[in-house]
């Protein structure tokens, strides 16, 4: 049974939508921000989505090379392969660090069922717990009628098992404003034995939200985390049940 953290006690662009005309923004190395208040999004409710799948690679597709030691291969119909060492079942959880105007700091995330609340501090709510990577993937939603309440919002994504998998996994954490376009962030960059990843950091700049790309793999859970970005929590190791699985 796998363990993790439970909670005890540059300039700003705009940037133009993506090249693929799908009306969406992608955060990069390059173009690693963006603000919600100048593209006219800094109200509503922003949904935060996260879906993943695993890598082609891992799949049991034919290798390079294979196909000339073995032709015949090529004329039979792929397996499918089940979870194995060669396979494994990746459980990925969103995740959100946040302190508030007044000093409030926590944590909302599936274990411990911290769940959140939309309507109420900390206007952050997490929609529920998706073991598989299914089409829908894990949300969360960010009041941001309260955003003169919110200070900071860092969004994580964590592996709950005992198998650090990311460089298995081919994830992506998708902001969906109220208006404008979506923002996205891909968690591409191979980090085989990291268990967290902050991905996304939404501040409140002197009254303006601005979403920067983090992309920043730790070995460690949410203990980790806080540490990197200061927040002082109070941590220890946390458990599923089977309610939560």
């Amino acid at each position: 049974m796998g363990f993790l953290d439970g909670l005890l006690g540059g300039r700003t662009a705009d940037f133009d939508s993506g090249s693929s005309g799908s009306n969406a923004i992608e955060l990069t190395k390059r173009h690693q921000q963006v603000s919600l208040t100048r593209q006219g999004a800094a109200t509503g409710n922003l949904r935060v989505n996260l879906t993943w799948r695993m890598r082609t690679s891992d799949l049991g597709g034919p290798q390079r090379g294979s196909l000339f030691r073995h032709p015949f291969k090529a004329l039979k119909p792929p397996e499918v392969m089940g979870h194995g060492q060669s396979m494994v079942n990746v459980d990925l959880d969103l995740g959100c660090l946040y302190e508030l105007a007044d000093g409030t700091k926590g944590v909302v995330q599936p274990l411990g069922g911290y769940l959140g609340d939309v309507n109420a501090p900390p206007y952050v709510k997490l929609s529920g717990d998706d073991r598989f990577g299914s089409a829908s993937g894990e949300t969360m939603y960010v009041n941001l009628d309260h955003r003169d309440a919110i200070k900071r919002l860092l969004v994580f994504v964590y592996i709950y098992d005992q198998t650090p998998a990311f460089d298995r996994t081919h994830a992506v954490v998708t902001l969906y404003p109220s208006n404008g376009p979506r923002i996205e962030i891909g968690l591409d960059e191979r980090h085989p034995q990291a268990r967290s990843c902050a991905v996304v950091l939404i501040e409140n700049v002197k009254g303006e939200l601005v979403v920067r790309r983090e992309v920043k793999f730790v070995y460690g859970f949410q203990g980790e985390l806080d540490r990197l970005y200061g927040w002082g929590l109070t941590w220890g190791r946390g458990y599923k049940t089977k309610a939560d699985r």
